[in-house]
């Protein structure tokens, strides 16, 4: 038998409408509504646990860079008023001579 091209198209998969549709009652549509938004809560408790576990974490890494720079600074500022003091003495010096 002979086919045209229009009937090989046409019978295509794609280009056929493969629609599956489900009758089901009121009380099941419900439930399947129920357990959709049920998946959805849990899901967004999921999120919300995963989201502040992040965050403290992140907060932790935060707090250990300002603790470790201020250790640093306060490394550095004795450096600091060591040097200058040799100077105020050197001055104090001269100015007794």
């Amino acid at each position: 038998m002979y086919t045209s091209l229009f009937d090989t198209l046409f019978a295509d998969s794609f280009f056929s409408p493969a629609r599956t549709v489900y009758v089901v009652s009121d009380s099941q549509l419900e439930e399947i509504k129920r357990k959709q938004r049920e998946e959805e809560l849990n899901n967004l408790e999921a999120s919300r646990k995963k989201l502040e576990e992040t965050y403290h974490s992140r907060i932790k890494i935060i707090d250990e860079r300002e603790h470790e720079l201020q250790e640093e600074l306060k490394a550095l500022a004795p450096a600091e008023k060591k040097t200058e003091l040799p100077s105020e003495q050197t001055e104090k010096c001269s100015v007794k001579s």
